[in-house]
This record gives structure tokens, sequence and C-alpha cells, in this order.
């Protein structure tokens, strides 16, 4: 589990859900307190901003059907601070925050790689296996095999 505590609201990352909690003053003034659960297939981006010498950095986590609008000029970790999707974080926090911003993209990519357990090589050795055992004719292993290749 990864957390990283921030200066409007604290994210944990269990591999499956991003949870985002608030308590307190600060979040009251904010979008509110209480706890958001994010599962990771329904996050479709992840905006980062780092923080600089004048302003908090934020993370910023995109849904589907999410409201978002586009940030004038100077006015980015302003609009974050006020959305519910998102956490401000100092500078000091960054290092937290950026592994937790890692591994959120990671678990991302994951939901997109085809879910193969076989290699390659097992898959043309089961299909050779076939084909040696009569199951499967000279054309259909040659068909089989470059759909398998890819060719």
């Amino acid at each position: 589990m990864i957390e990283a505590k921030g200066n409007t609201g604290q994210v944990t990352f269990d591999g499956e859900y991003v949870t985002i909690t608030r308590k307190g003053f600060r979040a009251r003034m904010t979008v509110g307190k209480g706890e958001k659960r994010i599962h990771v297939s329904q996050i479709t981006a992840v905006q980062w901003k780092p923080p600089g010498m004048l302003v908090n950095g934020f993370i910023q986590f995109t849904v589907p059907g999410g409201i978002e609008r586009r940030s004038g000029f100077g006015s980015q970790t302003g609009s974050a601070a006020e959305d519910e999707n998102s956490v401000l974080f100092l500078k000091n926090q960054a290092p937290a925050f950026e592994e937790l911003r890692e591994a959120v993209d990671e678990a991302i990519a994951r939901q997109h790689r085809p879910a193969s357990s076989d290699s390659l090589a097992d898959e043309l050795a089961k299909l050779q296996h076939l084909a040696d055992t009569g199951a499967l004719s000279a054309q259909e292993y040659d068909a089989a095999k470059a759909r398998i290749l890819g060719t």
C-alpha cells in the first residue's frame, strides 16, 4: 500500500483502488470532508503538477463523467484545490506523491495489456503438438501459426 499525505488530503493506493481522504477544517472549506474511492479501471488519466518555489503541486485523477474545466494561466493549483479528485501537496511531500503516481500509472497500463498467460513459444509448441497428433491439418496448422505470429 502506498500512502501520500498532502496539503489538502491524503491519497492511498492498494493496487486496485485510489482512496482520497480529507479531514478537518481545510477539507470543509474546499471540497468537503470524507473519503472517495476510485477503482483503477475508472481512472483515464493522472494529471501531475510538481510544486514550485511559490506554489503547491497537485495530483489529479481523471474519471469518466467527471467535470473538468481547463484552468487559466496561473490558476491551475487554485482550480485543483476545489476539485474532489485532486490533492495539493508541498515540496517536501512531492516524493511520496511521485511514487504514488508511478504506481497508479503502472496499474492503468496493466489494465490495457492483453491477459495472455502463454508465451509465444508456448502457443507455437501447443500448435505443433496438435499438428503432430493429427488434430490439425497442414492447412489449419499454417493458418493458426500465421495468426499467432501476426503474419
